[in-house]
């Protein structure tokens, strides 16, 4: 039985991690910077490393999963220390303590690490050319993960959603209710991702136990955004009037990449595992909702 410790276990992916943990027969303890009411939780500062390597030692943590991150890609442009504090260095904290206790690291990143210029899927490694704030902490976090000389899995995900926080499906679920019309920009291509699905493949590759490197993993298919858009209405069963728009007609503080659709080819080699199509994933979570 291994030990596994969960970081950002109130944010989204952490959340259905803890929905998967009373199955396994694995011991799980989650954490976050406060506690989250009504779960048996570990109040963690991962900017503290000295914090990290309390818990790790005193609970004897096997693996850490770390689902903790700055997240807000508007915000961090105006906020880079913060964000860097949260992506990179707290994940090269999270790793450092791993490589003392010869733990496995599992690290989420994101397909903002690209550049968003490609016209065929991004592999592992396609080289990266992040366009903003949060990207480059990413990116920075990843090599942060790489240098501690820790056994790590990173997995760099995109355009995650579930029935948690908040995101783009909740958020288009409440404005096509409420409005008659709406713009949602068609020239950003990529791949939504259940959070219940990437939480699902993290506990088979920690139960797996032989692998380590990068892997990219959302749910299968393609769409642009305002046809991601225009699948929550109609599952939600909303009739508002969605038109397509341009990025530049709605400028926001970082710039998006507009293509970022990730390879599973690896992921799905590795650990012998089918890949939902997003759209019947958005099925599973408006369901839920």
């Amino acid at each position: 039985m291994k030990t596994i410790l969960v970081t950002g276990a109130a944010g989204q992916l952490g959340s259905e991690m803890r929905n998967l943990a009373p199955a396994s027969k694995d011991r799980y303890i989650f954490s976050d910077v406060a506690v989250i009411p009504g779960v048996e939780t570990v109040r963690l500062d991962i900017t503290d490393i000295d914090a990290v390597r309390l818990v790790c030692d005193s609970e004897k943590v096997d693996v850490i999963v770390n689902c903790a991150a700055y997240t807000n890609v508007d915000k961090a442009e105006s906020d880079a220390a913060m964000a860097d504090l949260l992506n990179n260095k707290a994940a090269g904290n999270l790793a450092r303590v791993a490589a003392e206790r010869g733990a496995l690291l599992v690290h989420v990143s994101t397909d903002y690490v690209f550049g968003g210029d490609a016209c065929r899927p991004y592999v592992e490694d396609s080289p990266t050319s992040p366009l903003g704030v949060y990207g480059a902490t990413k990116l920075l976090g990843e090599e942060a993960v790489k240098a501690s000389g820790c056994k790590y899995l990173i997995f760099r995900t995109a355009w995650l959603y579930s029935p948690y926080g908040k995101n783009f499906v909740k958020t288009m679920i409440q404005l096509t209710a409420e409005r008659d019309s709406l713009k949602v920009v068609a020239d950003q291509v990529g791949t939504p991702t259940y959070a219940a699905d990437l939480a699902s493949v993290i506990v088979k590759a920690i139960s797996d136990g032989r692998r380590t490197g990068v892997y990219h993993f959302t749910d299968e298919g393609v769409c642009s955004w305002f046809d991601f858009a225009c699948a929550i209405r109609d599952l939600a069963g909303n009739k508002c009037d969605i038109a397509p728009c341009r990025s530049e007609d709605y400028p926001s503080k970082a710039a998006r990449p507009h293509y970022s659709v990730l390879d599973k080819t690896k992921v799905r080699s590795d650990f012998s595992i089918s890949i939902p199509h997003w759209y019947e994933s958005l099925k599973k979570c408006i369901d839920r909702l």
